[in-house]
């Protein structure tokens, strides 16, 4: 398991390229038959990636559950959210089994102890993505399909940011302890995310860039809003956001991603909102 620290905006300010990448970004998630999984101690959140092709992977291959979060198992007092963003796939939550097509979302409450990973076709393997919170009750392990997502319709093509935003794991589609995740498309023309953009002193987001075309990349943009620095992501990466810092981003295309945000409250609006000139 790869460990990152908290660090504060003051010492961002003098990082070098490879000291941000390093800090913040994610990278190679999906690995044939693994668990990739990367703890931040940024409000704790744990990212991860699983990408099964001949075997059934459990939730815990490759970390020391005990070592890393000392308890007796992964969501022994952890809730987790899950994305597949490739072939058709499925998940074996203790009793029950799922079903995951592409963009479907799964999500485990607190107390599930045995979890399996598993695709449906070798050939167009399925890549689940998934970030997990600490959670302190547990709720209803819930699956929610691309269709059946809230949906809110955003931005414009005059402001090269039209966009649509599918809420999975939101107080308007199920109760959850403190994980809020959803999905931002973006449509042809359109390559700003989050833009004019803002912080939340209250939460700390992680974003997951995917459908980013061959050959393209995307500028995401973080730091203080007065000091913000470029960590440039290509496809499948993702990219850790403390609460003090901005997380937006422009495309050489259009692309979609997947959000997370754990922290103090699930209040989507709960935003400090800036004008784009007001950064530097």
């Amino acid at each position: 398991m790869d460990i990152r620290y908290s660090v504060n905006q003051r010492d961002v300010k003098r990082y070098t390229t490879d000291e941000l990448r390093n800090e913040f970004l994610i990278q190679n998630l999906y690995v044939e038959n693994e668990i990739k999984a990367i703890y931040s101690h940024v409000d704790r959140m744990v990212t991860l990636g699983c990408m099964p092709t001949t075997e059934k992977i459990f939730i815990e291959k490759g970390f020391d559950c005990w070592k890393n979060f000392g308890t007796h198992f992964f969501l022994e007092r952890r809730e987790i959210g899950i994305f597949n963003i490739g072939g058709s796939g499925k998940i074996e939550v203790d009793e029950e089994v799922f079903n995951l097509d592409y963009k479907d979302c799964l999500y485990i409450t607190k107390g599930a102890m045995k979890v399996y990973f598993s695709c449906n076709d070798i050939k167009n393997p399925a890549k689940f993505y998934m970030v997990s919170a600490p959670a302190h009750t547990s709720y209803k392990t819930t699956f929610i399909s691309i269709k059946d997502a809230a949906k809110r319709d955003l931005g414009g093509v005059e402001n090269a940011n039209k966009r649509t935003i599918n809420q999975f794991i939101h107080p308007d589609v199920l109760k959850t302890c403190q994980l809020s995740m959803g999905m931002t498309v973006l449509e042809k023309g359109s390559v700003w995310n989050s833009m004019p953009c803002h912080t939340h002193e209250r939460r700390m987001e992680v974003y997951m860039y995917f459908e980013v075309p061959q050959d393209n990349i995307v500028v995401h943009l973080m730091g203080e809003p007065q000091e913000i620095r470029p960590i440039i992501m290509q496809n499948e990466e993702a990219v850790i956001s403390p609460s003090w810092s901005i997380h937006s981003g422009a495309g050489t295309s259009n692309y979609t991603f997947i959000w997370a945000m754990g922290g103090e409250n699930q209040a989507f609006d709960d935003m400090d909102n800036l004008k784009p000139t007001e950064l530097k």
